[in-house]
This record gives C-alpha cells, sequence and structure tokens, in this order.
C-alpha cells in the first residue's frame, strides 16, 4: 500500500509540473528523459513512416515491402501475432493477413531478435491516419544487421509480390491512338502446369532448369553485358502443346503474357511502341510466326531487284521507291529481328520472348538463330510416359491391361498428338476401360494408315515416279554409280518396303488377338 501511495503522489508530483512548468523546460526535460533511456537501453529503434517527408505525398517503397512482409500469409512472424486482420482482394482467392494497430510482430535474422511494431495515430481534428513501423534491433548488432536485413525484408517482399499478384493476359489493340495504351488485358487464369503436361519428363526438367536459371540470372546478365530476355521457338503439328506449354511457362514464372497478333500492326514504328509498353517479368507471343504476315517478302523483293538491274534509271528509282512505300506501311523482317535482339530489345527486363510455327522450315532462319531463339522445343506426337500423365489427368488411373498395348503401338508408330488423346480420353473419362480401348483403335488405325501410305510410296518408287528421298539423294556422290547398279538399289528397297508391310499386318494380327484377350478378362 505504502509503494502505491508513494507513486500516486509521484504522479500528482508530475501533474502540477506539467502544468506550472514552462513548455520549452518541460520539452528539454523530456529529451533528457530520452536520451537517458536510449542510453540505458540495449535496443535500437528505427522508425519507417509510410510517407516520405512532411507532406505525405510520396509513398514510403520500404514502408509497402514491410508491410508486404509481414503479411504474408505462410510468414511465420505474422502468423504467430496475437491479432491479426484477415483480407482478400475480389480478383483474387488467396487470404492474406494484416498485423492489426498497435501490435508487435517478433521475427529472427542470423540467430538475433527483430521486432516490428505497426502504429496507427489519428491525426488531431481530421479522419486521416499516420501509419508507420518501428523496427528494434540489438544495438550492440545494429550496424551489422540493418543492411542484411532490411534487403532481406526487400527480397521476400518483392517475391511475394510477384507470385501473389494478379497476372493478365494481354493482346494488341487495334487503331490506338498515339496517347492509348496499344494493349487490352483480361486476368490469366489458365490452369496449365508442368504437373499437368503431357511431355516427357526429361524434357521437363531441362525446360523448367533453363527457366529458373534465367529467371534468378539478373546479375549473370549484367556481367556479361547481355539483356535480359530468352528466345524460345516451340515447333510441332498442330494439338502438339505448343499454347499449353507457354501457359505452363507463365504459371510457373507468375510472368503476364503478351499475345502479340502481327496482323493487326500496321507498320515497325507501332511494333517499337508495343515493346516499350510491355512489362518487366513477361513472356512476348507471336504465334504461327510463318503465317502471321509474309516475312519473306523482302528477301524476294530485293532478289528481284537485283535480277532486273540491266533496266533503265528511271524505272529502278520508281522500283525502289514503291517497295520503300510498301515496306512503310508493314511490318518487314528487319523489324521484327529488331525487335528480338536489337537496340530496342533491351528496353526492358526478364522478358521471355516465344515463337510458334507448325513447320519449322518455313521460318527465316535470321529469326530463330541463336541469340534471339536461344532455345529450340520441338514437341511432336505423344510418348509413353506423355500417354500415361494424360490418363493419370483425365482418367485418375495410374495402370492399366491395355497400356502394354498402347505403348507398343507408340513405338511402332502410331502415336497420336496429346490434343487428340486428351479429347478421347475427355469423351470416355466416365470409364477408363472404354476410353483406353478407343485409344488403342485410334492408334491402330493411325498405323494402318501411315503403313498404306508407306506401300503406296514404295509402288510408285517401283513404276519409275521418284520418291522425296530419292530426289533429294539425286546429287550426292553415293548415287553417281552405273544405271544398273542404280536399278539394283531400287529393287532392294522394294523388296525391303514390302518385308516392312508384311511385318506390320503381323504385327496388327498379334495386336488384336491381344486386345480381344484382354477384353474377354
Amino acid at each position: 500500500m505504502e509503494i502505491l501511495s508513494q507513486m500516486w503522489s509521484l504522479l500528482g508530483l508530475l501533474t502540477v509540473l506539467q502544468n506550472v512548468l514552462p513548455s520549452q523546460l518541460l520539452s528539454l526535460l523530456h529529451s533528457l528523459y530520452e536520451s537517458l533511456q536510449d542510453l540505458l537501453s540495449p535496443y535500437s529503434y528505427f522508425e519507417i513512416p509510410e510517407f516520405n517527408g512532411y507532406c505525405g505525398v510520396d509513398l514510403n517503397d520500404l514502408y509497402r515491402h514491410v508491410h508486404l512482409y509481414l503479411n504474408a500469409a505462410n510468414h511465420s512472424p505474422a502468423a504467430a501475432c496475437r491479432r491479426l486482420t484477415l483480407s482478400r482482394s475480389p480478383s483474387s482467392n488467396r487470404i492474406s493477413f494484416a498485423v492489426a494497430p498497435n501490435h508487435t510482430v517478433h521475427d529472427t535474422f542470423n540467430g538475433h531478435g527483430v521486432t516490428w511494431t505497426h502504429h496507427v495515430d489519428t491525426v488531431q481534428d481530421s479522419l486521416e491516419e499516420k501509419r508507420s513501423f518501428t523496427l528494434r534491433l540489438p544495438k550492440r548488432h545494429c550496424h551489422a544487421l540493418l543492411s542484411p536485413y532490411l534487403a532481406h525484408v526487400t527480397a521476400r517482399a518483392e517475391e511475394f509480390e510477384r507470385v501473389s499478384r494478379e497476372r493478365r493476359l494481354f493482346t494488341n489493340n487495334t487503331g490506338s491512338g498515339s496517347f492509348e495504351s496499344g494493349w487490352v488485358s483480361v486476368p490469366f487464369r489458365h490452369p496449365s502446369t508442368f504437373d499437368t503436361l503431357a511431355l516427357e519428363p526429361e524434357l521437363k526438367k531441362q525446360i523448367k532448369h533453363d527457366l529458373t536459371a534465367f529467371a534468378n540470372g539478373k546479375e549473370f546478365y549484367n556481367r556479361v553485358g547481355r539483356a535480359w530476355k530468352r528466345g524460345y521457338l516451340l515447333h510441332g503439328p498442330p494439338g502438339s502443346g505448343k499454347s499449353s506449354l507457354i501457359a505452363a511457362m507463365a504459371n510457373f514464372l507468375c510472368y503476364d503474357v503478351y499475345d502479340l497478333e502481327l496482323t493487326k500492326v500496321s507498320d515497325n514504328s507501332e511494333l517499337r511502341s508495343l515493346l516499350i509498353q510491355t512489362t518487366n517479368r513477361s513472356i512476348i507471343v507471336i504465334e504461327d510466326i510463318d503465317c502471321s504476315v509474309d516475312l519473306t517478302a523482302d528477301r524476294t523483293t530485293k532478289k528481284m531487284q537485283g535480277k532486273t538491274s540491266f533496266k533503265g534509271k528511271k524505272e529502278k528509282m520508281v522500283s525502289f521507291s514503291r517497295s520503300g512505300c510498301e515496306e512503310s506501311g508493314r511490318v518487314t523482317l528487319s523489324g521484327l529481328l529488331n525487335f528480338t535482339d536489337g537496340l530496342w530489345s533491351c528496353c526492358g527486363e526478364e522478358r521471355i520472348v516465344v515463337f510458334t510455327t507448325n513447320h519449322r522450315d518455313s521460318v527465316d532462319p535470321a529469326l530463330v538463330r541463336c541469340g534471339r531463339m536461344d532455345v529450340h522445343v520441338s514437341l511432336g506426337t505423344c510418348g509413353v510416359h506423355a500417354f500415361r500423365e494424360l490418363a493419370r489427368n483425365y482418367l485418375g488411373v495410374d495402370s492399366h491391361v491395355l497400356f502394354e498395348a498402347v505403348e507398343a503401338c507408340i513405338r511402332s508408330g502410331g502415336s497420336l498428338t496429346p490434343a487428340h488423346v486428351g479429347e478421347i480420353l475427355l469423351r470416355n473419362r466416365a470409364d477408363a476401360d472404354v476410353a483406353t480401348r478407343e485409344v488403342l483403335s485410334a492408334m491402330q488405325g493411325r498405323m494402318l494408315a501411315v503403313a498404306a501410305a508407306d506401300q503406296t510410296d514404295n509402288e510408285e518408287a517401283g513404276t519409275g515416279v521418284r520418291s522425296p528421298e530419292s530426289v533429294l539423294l539425286m546429287g550426292s556422290p553415293e548415287n553417281w554409280d552405273s544405271l544398273s547398279g542404280k536399278k539394283r538399289k531400287e529393287h532392294q528397297h522394294h523388296h525391303h518396303g514390302s518385308n516392312n508391310w508384311d511385318k506390320k499386318v503381323k504385327f496388327f494380327v498379334r495386336l488384336r488377338s491381344l486386345t480381344r484377350s484382354d477384353s474377354g478378362r
């Protein structure tokens, strides 16, 4: 009781002194008290306000990073706080934690305890609030911890922001003005991932390793003096999974996707403008590069002009002026090359350029050389591992009695594209037996069609009509033999084709007997 009475007496004395003493003296005493407290305290304190300066206009980027770092849903310091505020944006399913006002969060860094306190004060005679974070560090290790810890906070905040933000799918806008954005966007919510992609495991591993090395290669690209970008060429038949692979790459890296439609671009100047408006951490896609615009016309025009160089000077000037007008009104090969690998390609960072085509040989070699398209991915028909992945995704089964027969068809040349197999499995997803049997039937039909085509080609070669392979070999030194030797080789080739046909027929007989026995079980 005596201690309490003495405390009340001391508080009463302080109240009297506060009313009697002048404000300047009270301020001096308060500063002396804080200095004494800082001298005796084992901690150092750093305040991080929401806005820079006294005007409250410029947002403090460090405050935003601390807010993201502490509010990460999977961050243990925020989860250990006694009171949290939960929130979720309308465009996202992710729930984020927020530290409640005037509460403290404890963290550890390099074996030292760190404390964050979120202060929210109401401004007098105003509805506005003054927010700030106070960082408390051990005084003895303050200088050694401050810079590395803030760098750690910034890195974690940027990573959380990259993963949690809503990704967008952009397409170029037709007829946009000079002050308007050339892109329009929608939320990108494609479900394709590398786990669901119908690719061989080794190819998946190589692509993921290359993407990870690119995303973490900022210091490397700066050190070697290269623009931080990567080029991918995806080529294969329709339905081989090129678009699904692009979506899986975007979901793996958490990048935005810019789908560039070249037929909507009027000239090279607009193409450069679209490139400038793209953001960092994005994938720029040009699908069917061999069909978008006639890029080979540039080289053809120059060859034609070279052949007609014997004409008069007046006609030559008219020809060049016409070609110049045509190039100024469309996207040229030169403009696309500068877009992918020229000076304008380094106006952003951490960007991937992807070209897709069904026929790789139709693309101009200058577009796909190393430095522009660094990685060439050949996507073909469905392999053994890809088929099992599709069966697992669509049917929910890891094994089936007909899987061996399907794999035998794949190894014998009866493979289908992943889109074809996926459509069959989707249509019969309620019954795994029916789905697998229909896939097997489609593969058998594919093998019969291929075998019949091979037999027709062999018969045409025997009647004197040369096959594409024989035309290709006509200029090689191996074919500079006598006519009798050439006929002997053609006869052997025809006989070998007949043997292949007989082998495939026998294979189908064994395969059908196998499927009948499996269905009878």
